[in-house]
């Protein structure tokens, strides 16, 4: 596990700015952007990625969707669906862990070397932030425990709360 955790990363900032190979994007169903990371992302790359995300269709709670990253500093944009918090009685910690799966499945897939994860769901969709971080950094555990892509993960935390938990959850495993 610890060789694993050398390739996680926790940062607080933007992960529009980041010079990473992908970034993921907390979207919504329809791909058509929206508020928190979502807008933050499609505002930052550019009208290219919605015209990109309206030939895409669309994507289900718990799966994952490449497209390019135009204008941001990121080669592709992994967009996934995180489940809306219902108190854990509909699959949620099952649709979230999906998410940060399917997100790696495709980076491993298209070669991507180094991918960022926002903290998926925990905004307006409501999800404890403690669960969250727990579910994200044992599914990325378990991912690069599997494989050897992507080689980096960057766990990128708009608020330094949200970092400081990341890195405490992290040093508790290690």
């Amino acid at each position: 596990m610890e060789n694993q955790q050398k390739r996680i990363n926790v940062v607080r900032g933007d992960i529009t700015r980041l010079a990473v190979q992908a970034i993921v994007n907390a979207a919504n169903t329809t791909l058509r952007g929206g508020g928190g990371v979502d807008g933050a992302i499609h505002r930052a790359a550019g009208p290219q990625l919605l015209e990109a995300c309206l030939e895409i269709g669309g994507c289900p709670t718990g799966e994952a969707r490449l497209t390019r990253g135009y204008h941001l500093p990121a080669e592709y944009v992994i967009h996934t669906v995180g489940p809306v918090y219902s108190g854990g009685r509909r699959r949620e910690a099952e649709l979230l862990r999906s998410c940060y799966h399917e997100s790696l499945k495709l980076a491993a897939q298209n070669a991507i070397a180094s991918i960022a994860f926002p903290c998926i769901s925990t905004g307006a969709y409501g999800y404890p932030k403690e669960e969250a971080c727990e579910i994200a950094i044992s599914e990325v555990i378990a991912w690069l425990t599997a494989h050897h892509s992507p080689r980096t993960v960057t766990f990128c935390c708009f608020a330094e709360e949200d970092a400081e938990l990341y890195r405490r959850r992290l040093a508790e495993i290690a």
